[in-house]
């Protein structure tokens, strides 16, 4: 790798410091740096400024300064093209991000000499249609979700899997959710973890109102349909949280495994159950717990 680009999330506190930081060290070592020209104005680094269009098409891997949510944002916008990612994080949880801050530099030396591999992870793809139209198309790393509007009752969802139907859901809402998003929203509605390695989808039903609505696990091949029965209040679709769009009123939305995978680049060293029993045990003790 030779070539990195760096999305930055501005809003991070310290981040420009260690962006000239990491742009230092890859410039030593001879390679070549990638900066949104807008952001990179930002930075008062105008010498590594390209065009957004072309950021992910020039860069060999991209680093992602930011937390989860850069990094899922920057995943789908690299899933064509398949760029590999790696993510420093500065937020909170990071499950995704690969190197905490005071790591960064050392992991970094890591990465140039070699030390990595590479880690794909499934994706999911969500399409909506209306009146048998399809009127939008949404790839994800994390979830597919459908919920109520802020001032709506409980929503009815229909579901079927393969064209089978299940049952229909009274309840807040839904998600869908790749192994990658099991740690995510999922999580929080009382879904089971999976291990990233494996392909799969979880159906996670949000405060049901129905004692038999559980957890359901079904296999990567599926077709998961859920229609939108509701007439009052809006209804919504969110692809990691970040895409949205209004559902109307029997509007199907199909969700399936996407042909495209995340590549995130990975240190040797770093365990799954490692990073996930500290990271749930951070967020207990910022909790009080």
């Amino acid at each position: 790798m030779n070539s990195f680009g760096l999305v930055v999330n501005l809003n991070k506190k310290g981040v420009r410091k260690l962006v000239r930081q990491v742009a230092d060290c890859l410039i030593r070592r001879g390679c070549s740096v990638l900066i949104e020209e807008g952001i990179a104005a930002h930075l008062e680094l105008p010498e590594f400024g390209v065009p957004k269009s072309r950021l992910y098409e020039l860069a060999e891997c991209v680093i992602v300064f930011g937390g989860d949510g850069t990094l899922l944002g920057t995943a789908r916008k690299v899933a064509e093209t398949g760029t590999p990612i790696i993510g420093i994080n500065m937020g909170h949880l990071g499950f995704l991000t690969e190197i905490d801050i005071p790591e960064a530099l050392p992991a970094l030396e890591k990465l140039l000499d070699g030390e990595y591999y590479i880690e794909e992870r499934m994706m999911l793809q969500a399409h909506v249609y209306r009146q048998d139209k399809l009127v939008e198309h949404m790839v994800g790393l994390n979830d597919a979700v459908i919920t109520k509007g802020a001032f709506a009752r409980l929503i009815y969802l229909e579901a079927h899997v393969n064209d089978e139907y299940i049952n229909t859901y009274p309840t807040d809402g839904m998600i869908i959710a790749s192994p990658t998003g099991s740690t995510a929203y999922s999580l929080s509605a009382g879904g089971p973890l999976a291990t990233p390695d494996l392909e799969l989808m979880l159906l996670t039903p949000i405060c049901p109102h129905a004692l038999w609505a559980r957890p359901l696990l079904v296999a990567p091949e599926s077709v998961i349909k859920i229609v939108s029965l509701s007439s009052q209040g809006e209804v919504m679709l969110t692809v990691d949280g970040q895409h949205g769009l209004s559902l109307c009123q029997y509007d199907q939305v199909l969700v399936s495994r996407s042909p495209q995978k995340a590549r995130l680049v990975r240190l040797r060293g770093r365990r799954f159950f490692d990073v996930l029993r500290k990271k749930l045990n951070e967020e207990g003790d910022r909790n009080g717990a």
